[in-house]
């Protein structure tokens, strides 16, 4: 399911277009404000946004630019202006799109349709690095991890060792082999620590959203797969 985020301060038109996306089939959030929709943008992953120009706080511009700086993330600028300036503006910051208001909700649609037809025509992602196993999803250039779109508090270690096993997803590894490769040959302690630490990632990962992601294979190690 396709993430959009809807950066726009008219609260009737948010809720509208939040409303309509969701008939459509994707997950919708939205904020009110450049700045909330900045961070937004920055702690949780989504596969486009829509952007009015003229935002409270920090307007669609500037929020575009700074977005620009971390994230390839498609953007289309909904924006009242109906000016070339404004739109070369908007083109030139890095929107992919933009549609002037007042819009018809089957314009808006089928521009997003053609954007996501655009993202996977290319091949490439935000992160093309990014490992995904059923709704959970881990960043390995920033170090994040979410469940749906919820953003998620790991240890070094436990980052490391859940990274490992999503590499492999759907392959049995070892517990003296995780060992190595996440504590290193010369660790004194012994495989309990595997156990411990996948113990901890459950807790954290798979018990509060209900998910059955990690397995035992007894006597062997653990697997990551799809539930």
């Amino acid at each position: 399911m396709e993430r959009v985020l809807i950066i726009e301060d008219e609260e009737k038109i948010a809720r509208f277009v939040e409303l309509e996306l969701g008939y459509e089939g994707y997950q919708v959030e939205k904020a009110l404000d450049g700045r909330d929709g900045l961070e937004m943008a920055k702690t949780r992953p989504f596969d486009l946004i829509l952007l009015d120009v003229m935002l409270p706080g920090l307007n669609g511009i500037e929020v575009l630019r700074r977005i620009r700086q971390f994230s390839d993330v498609p953007v289309i600028l909904l924006t009242a202006r109906d000016a070339v300036v404004d739109k070369v503006t908007g083109l030139d910051s890095g929107a992919d799109d933009y549609i002037t208001k007042p819009f018809a909700i089957e314009e808006l649609l089928a521009r997003i349709r053609a954007s996501f037809r655009k993202k996977k025509g290319s091949g490439t992602n935000l992160h093309p690095s990014t490992l995904e196993v059923g709704r959970l999803k881990l960043d390995p250039e920033r170090r994040d991890v979410w469940v749906g779109t919820k953003l998620l508090e790991l240890t070094k270690r436990e980052f490391d060792l859940l990274q490992c096993l999503m590499e492999n997803k759907n392959i049995v590894m070892k517990r003296d082999v995780l060992l190595d490769r996440i504590w290193g040959y010369d660790f004194a302690g012994g495989t309990n620590a595997v156990d411990v630490y996948i113990r901890y990632l459950r807790s954290k990962i798979e018990e509060p959203f209900d998910l059955k992601l990690i397995h035992t294979v007894r006597g062997v190690g653990y697997v990551i797969k799809d539930e």
